[in-house]
């Protein structure tokens, strides 16, 4: 597999882990089919969530995206981003402290709270390092001459942004998935005994993973 491959794999597993983190919400869609007593609450709680999530990737990836249109400072900006997202993740397991105000939430506001919920937590910065491995400029782009130097970042604009819009979305639906699943099993089989008896806190383990995407993030840009 080449690194590319393994890089989007890697968002997909990032995904999933965010997905089945309870703190992004899946609770929720269990929580809301349990009031309307029906399986289909969980999927119609999960689409604002995954909404709010898919907004809370895009706005961290796109404008580092841009910012990686500088291709002489590619290397840099790679390197403090991943240097960011190790200092965001030690903070965290500093600061384990969550928000009270994200403590209570309306069905009316999911979309909302998920943005507020995954921005809080750091989630589109754990992404940042692999996006930025994505649009990092080729050995031609780099190598291109004066000339041609307009060319070449009108063509990176559209690919970079483009490929920030893409990890979000491929993130996000990973994301949905992996909370679906688990949502749709307590709701159905695994029941509400199985939260007060298995609940479990990743605050350590999302700390622990920032810093380790941080470190992934320093060295792909060496």
């Amino acid at each position: 597999m080449n690194a590319t491959g393994a890089i989007w794999l890697t968002i997909i597993a990032v995904g999933m882990y965010h997905g089945l983190n309870p703190a992004m919400g899946w609770p929720l869609a269990v929580a809301n089919a349990l009031t309307e007593r029906r399986a289909g609450a969980v999927l119609a709680t999960l689409l604002p969530l995954g909404g709010g999530h898919f907004a809370a990737m895009a706005i961290v990836l796109v404008p580092f995206a841009w910012l990686s249109l500088y291709v002489q400072w590619s290397r840099e900006i790679r390197l403090a981003a991943g240097a960011l997202v190790l200092l965001f993740g030690l903070f965290k397991l500093l600061q384990r402290r969550h928000p009270h105000a994200l403590a209570r939430i309306r069905p009316t506001q999911l979309a909302w709270w998920s943005f507020l919920m995954a921005t809080a937590h750091g989630a589109g910065l754990m992404l940042v390092p692999f996006m930025l491995g994505l649009c990092a400029p080729g050995e031609a782009a780099m190598a291109a001459p004066d000339s041609g130097h307009v060319t070449v970042m009108n063509y990176l604009a559209r690919s970079n942004v483009a490929t920030a819009v893409a990890v979000a979305a491929v993130h996000t639906l990973a994301m949905m998935l992996a909370g679906l699943t688990a949502a749709w099993a307590v709701y159905r089989y695994l029941g509400l005994q199985f939260l007060r008896r298995a609940w479990f806190d990743l605050d350590v383990v999302w700390g622990v993973s920032l810093v380790i995407a941080g470190a992934a993030g320093i060295v792909l840009a060496l």
